[in-house]
């Protein structure tokens, strides 16, 4: 079982495990959590990297909405987070990781959001944060790294909050 797999083919400790060494145990405290509270990653579009029966890195999407000040819901997809083995960051594998979500979002005409770095995202996979500048968060965000990409992206003010479910 190397290579890409499906998220939940892997065991949900050990990828808790994995995003502790990359991001810390303080990570459920920043605004990404709250969005996220009360909802299952997207197993569609959630996967793990596998070498040897070794979990080398992940990434996993969540179900979000843009509800707008205008009464309009639009359905979104948090991209996030990727984590990658610290002793195997640099090399290519979280891009590879997301690359293979947002082929599988893109197949489906989804729309994505996600809090990271604009020079990042925006160079390797066409994020912007056109869109975002009236988004609200439940939390503290640097407005910068708020991007989105997508066929149906809203413009305008409103809150990203989480969906109820865990369907695209």
């Amino acid at each position: 079982m190397d290579g890409l797999v499906p998220i939940d083919t892997v065991a949900h400790d050990a990828v808790e495990r994995l995003l502790d060494r990359a991001f810390g145990p303080d990570r459920h405290a920043r605004t990404a959590y709250r969005l996220r509270e009360g909802t299952v990653a997207i197993p569609a579009l959630s996967f793990a990297a596998v070498e040897e029966r070794r979990l080398l890195g992940t990434i996993q999407c969540w179900p979000v909405r843009f509800a707008g000040d205008d009464g309009r819901t639009v359905p979104l997809v948090m991209v996030g987070p990727v984590a990658v083995e610290p002793d195997r960051q640099q090399g290519g594998l979280g891009r590879r990781l997301t690359a293979a979500t947002l082929a599988a979002a893109d197949a489906q005409g989804l729309s994505l959001m996600l809090i990271g770095d604009p020079e990042y995202y925006g160079r390797f996979f066409g994020f912007t944060g056109e869109a975002t500048a009236l988004w609200r968060l439940p939390g503290p965000v640097e407005r910068h790294r708020l991007l989105a990409r997508g066929p149906a992206v809203p413009q305008g003010a409103g809150a990203i909050e989480p969906r109820v479910t865990a369907t695209a």
